[in-house]
């Protein structure tokens, strides 16, 4: 495959990096590193091993049948559609209400607003709106692509600055060491968890952007191109992850300073831990890369949401009769408003601490990440997918696994916390 057609069919891949690059890279990565200096690295190791069957089963399915997973689940009996339809309903306006905050901080930081952060937070979510109803699919594939290399460049380039600026030297009076014994510690272990290196959720959206990718832009992806989409994503996004924990340890990890529950505050800080490293003259490079991820992940789930539900809807409920592009599109923007005003009074709620909303959704992901991971292994491990673009043995085994590993990961917690 030459480099032109690997590009041109590059999209859901860096999509799926773009709505994962947001919350849990720029805060509770970096969040990670302040607290812990690197104690937590294994847990960006565990969660990408454990996670990745079931966010590669995505592209997978949708290469070789050209259908989401939405229809997959219904392949599997609509009992599954409406599990869905179920964690989709209790967790989407909690997560589009915590990568909208930190959005809107970043927004109030860098341009001097001073307006309450829930309406910039509501400006924001209605200028996502519009863009996606004006651009659809295309803007989101045209975006990505540039916000994900300018974020890579700046992210790298931060850390190798951070190193060779001020080493690794925490004062051993002040640091914290992770304890298993301290309640708050173990519940940002599962938070961080949770949303690494992102929502479950995403391995449906990434399947319906390449759905939609081949149908608005009328690009036929292979399975061999959606698996390559689909890895320089998901690896690339690993590596990010680890580069924002060693910034904020090689920043802040030692130094005395605690990230802020404000959203405002923290975006200022973030913003500092790269000018800090780099230089001054780097804050418009900076503040463009860290609004831009924001504001692609803002973008992303937002799309990913709303589009999600119609197929979600018309699959659980026939009645619906969401059969034609027209009623498509109206129960699309019907979705959106939806979503808006759930997230508006959400964050109504939680605006005053950004970090107890994120801990919140992160931690909602992490409890019903084995619903999606059981759902996709369903799909893919079907009869109604060839019995050669199925995974094999091997890679089944490592997916059961995985799901034993989250599922008990998952029920201890609940335990824990409310038992």
């Amino acid at each position: 495959m030459n480099l032109g057609k690997i590009i041109k069919t590059l999209g859901p891949g860096l999509l799926y990096a773009g709505a994962a690059v947001g919350v849990s890279h720029l805060v509770q990565s970096t969040r990670a590193g302040a607290s812990f200096g690197f104690e937590l690295v294994w847990v960006i190791i565990i969660a990408n091993i454990l996670k990745y069957p079931f966010f590669e089963f995505a592209p997978r399915y949708t290469a070789v049948t050209g259908n989401n997973l939405i229809t997959g689940y219904s392949k599997i009996g609509r009992w599954a559609v409406w599990l869905f339809l179920a964690v989709t309903i209790a967790s989407m306006f909690v997560l589009q209400s915590g990568v909208t905050i930190v959005t809107a901080g970043l927004v109030a930081t860098i341009f001097g607003i001073s307006i309450p952060t829930f309406w910039i937070s509501a400006a924001l979510l209605l200028l996502t709106a519009i863009i996606l109803i004006v651009g659809n699919y295309s803007i989101l594939d045209k975006l990505i692509k540039y916000v994900i290399v300018i974020l890579a460049i700046s992210t790298m380039f931060a850390v190798i600055s951070a190193y060779y600026k001020n080493g690794y030297n925490p004062n051993p009076e002040i640091v914290k060491l992770f304890d298993m014994n301290n309640p708050m510690d173990v519940a940002f272990l599962i938070a961080f968890f949770g949303w690494m290196p992102g929502p479950m959720d995403i391995s449906v959206w990434q399947s319906i952007w390449a759905e939609a990718k081949r149908k608005e832009m009328k690009i036929n992806i292979d399975l061999k191109a959606a698996l390559l989409d689909f890895k320089i994503g998901y690896f690339g996004t690993v590596i990010l992850a680890l580069a924002f924990l060693a910034l904020g340890a090689l920043v802040m990890y030692g130094s005395g300073e605690e990230f802020s529950g404000s959203s405002s505050v923290f975006a200022s800080q973030l913003i500092d831990l790269f000018t800090n490293s780099i230089g001054m003259w780097a804050y418009p490079i900076i503040a463009t890369a860290a609004l831009a991820t924001m504001f692609s992940t803002t973008l992303t789930c937002f799309d990913a949401y709303t589009r999600s539900m119609v197929p979600a809807l018309n699959l659980s409920f026939k009645r619906l009769e969401i059969n034609t592009p027209q009623k498509e599109k109206k129960w699309w923007i019907s979705m959106m408003i939806i979503l808006v005003i759930g997230s508006l009074i959400i964050l109504g709620f939680f605006i005053s601490s950004m970090k107890q909303m994120v801990d919140f959704a992160t931690t909602l992901s992490f409890v019903l990440a084995p619903i999606i991971a059981i759902l996709n292994y369903k799909v893919i491990t079907h009869n109604h997918v060839p019995e050669e673009y199925r995974p094999k043995k091997v890679f089944r085994i490592y997916a059961l696994v995985s799901i034993i590993i989250m599922t008990t990961f998952s029920l201890f917690f609940v335990y824990w916390r409310f038992l």
